[in-house]
């Protein structure tokens, strides 16, 4: 039998490169952010679902990390992000999570400035594990080992689409099909479904769109529920309670799509193959929908989650969120606290949170309410 080959190390850019492993990102911010506040938000109003997980994709190379795909949920801000790998963190036995939990490339607009960062928790996604998505960095965490990686295939298209276009697949970064070749690793889709009811009815403007990218939000969703942005800033995070499903799709290998190597492809025929890829996603994503997209709020189990957890109001309602995150930030980033618990269930808990922090009253007072949130959204940015 001949000896192992050893995997090829990264060229010296990306060796350069791989910084951004470790640069921002902190396992126990991500744990206490979700002990603390994911975890009874998903309990009570997303209510998320996964599907087809109960078998966890393992690597066909074990060098290298498998490549998750997902839609987009389009013109919504990213709660079906969240809460998906927030669940999959809860979800994989501790002893796994590390290696088989994705690691996000995002958007960079997302940590542009600190207003597209939950409410305005610094470096919010960044600590949960997001990479800024660049080829550069694309190309770097391939030689990451230590998670798998998750991406959007879709890019900004796919956020922006509208709702009329809420389940059709926008043109898929060939990237993924590149990079999966190179490495001999696999695409692993799954599919998100009634996350386009968390803004339904939301519809996107070209124009409008390049201008709002240039004060660093992606894409502005033209809906009723923006004159409620203007006169109440904390609904500019708002989602409405969407039971969210996560549909694992079946599993892709970029190998048997072709018979040439990585580099002997035209970008023609990468487009071709992002097309065949695309399609095989569409069909899935159709079904996923059809199974599990029909009823897309299911208030009678809302109603029921919220009697079960009535100790913990008003905390599971949006208008409560900017009080739990400012908090937690206080205390994590500000107060350096650690594995700290945040008694929700404590009388007088909201208005203890408003004392500590006064700028959670900026999100209700209309239109003026958005001076102090948008100095502090972007301070110290340059867009």
């Amino acid at each position: 039998m001949p000896p192992p080959v050893a995997p090829a190390l990264p060229p010296p850019a990306i060796a350069a490169n791989q910084h951004i492993y470790y640069d921002y990102f902190r396992e126990d911010f991500t744990r206490t952010v979700d002990d603390n506040i994911l975890a009874l938000l998903d309990r009570v109003w997303f209510r998320s679902e996964l599907v087809g997980f109960e078998e966890f994709p393992q690597r066909n190379n074990p060098d290298r990390p498998l490549i998750f795909a997902s839609n987009h949920s389009g013109m919504a801000f990213p709660w079906d992000a969240i809460v998906g790998l927030a669940h999959l963190f809860r979800y994989l036995p501790a002893h796994d999570a590390l290696r088989s939990l994705p690691r996000p490339l995002s958007a960079p607009l997302l940590s542009a400035t600190a207003l597209m960062n939950p409410y305005l928790v610094q470096e919010f996604w960044k600590k949960c594990g997001c990479v800024d998505a660049t080829t550069l960095n694309f190309e770097t965490m391939m030689y990451y080992q230590d998670h798998n990686l998750m991406l959007y295939p879709e890019g900004v298209p796919g956020i922006g689409k509208g709702f009329n276009h809420k389940y059709e697949l926008q043109r898929l970064a060939t990237s993924m099909l590149r990079l999966g070749l190179q490495h001999g690793t696999d695409i692993v889709p799954f599919y998100t479904v009634n996350a386009e009811y968390l803004n339904p009815y939301a519809y996107s403007v070209g124009w409008i769109n390049r201008l709002t990218k240039k004060i660093g939000i992606p894409f502005l969703p033209l809906t009723l529920l923006l004159l409620l942005v203007l006169l109440q800033p904390w609904a500019f995070y708002l989602a409405l309670p969407a039971k969210l499903t996560f549909v694992m799709g079946t599993r892709i290998r970029p190998a048997d799509l072709t018979d040439k190597a990585h580099d002997e492809l035209t970008r023609a025929e990468y487009e071709a193959l992002g097309e065949q890829v695309r399609q095989l996603m569409q069909t899935e994503l159709d079904a996923a929908v059809a199974a599990h997209g029909q009823q897309p709020y299911r208030w009678a189990e809302l109603w029921q989650r919220i009697k079960e957890n009535r100790r913990f109001f008003p905390f599971f309602l949006p208008f409560a969120w900017p009080a739990l995150f400012t908090e937690f930030e206080r205390r994590y980033v500000k107060k350096g606290e650690r594995n700290f618990k945040m008694r929700l269930d404590r009388p007088g808990a909201f208005w203890k949170m408003l004392w500590h922090n006064p700028i959670v009253l900026a999100y209700f007072i209309p239109l003026l309410g958005w001076i102090p949130l948008a100095i502090k959204g972007y301070k110290g940015n340059k867009l």
